[in-house]
């Protein structure tokens, strides 16, 4: 069972983040010769405030 794990900072549309579970779960199917229904995609939205680059949060950068 493969088991794709995505963080990512939050604010994606769910449209968008049904989107990403879709195509991963494709590409997992085309590259790995699995059952679809096999496939796990578990998607973590971080809060800006937890998301540390070069020092300072997301937030304070404004990403």
């Amino acid at each position: 069972m493969p088991l794709i794990h995505v963080e990512m900072l939050e604010g994606r549309s769910e449209e968008i983040k049904e989107q990403l579970i879709a195509e991963l779960t494709d590409t997992t199917v085309s590259v790995l010769g699995v059952n679809r229904e096999s496939v796990r995609v578990v998607l973590v939205d971080v809060p800006k405030s937890h998301w540390g680059i070069g020092g300072v949060t997301a937030k304070e950068l404004g990403r």
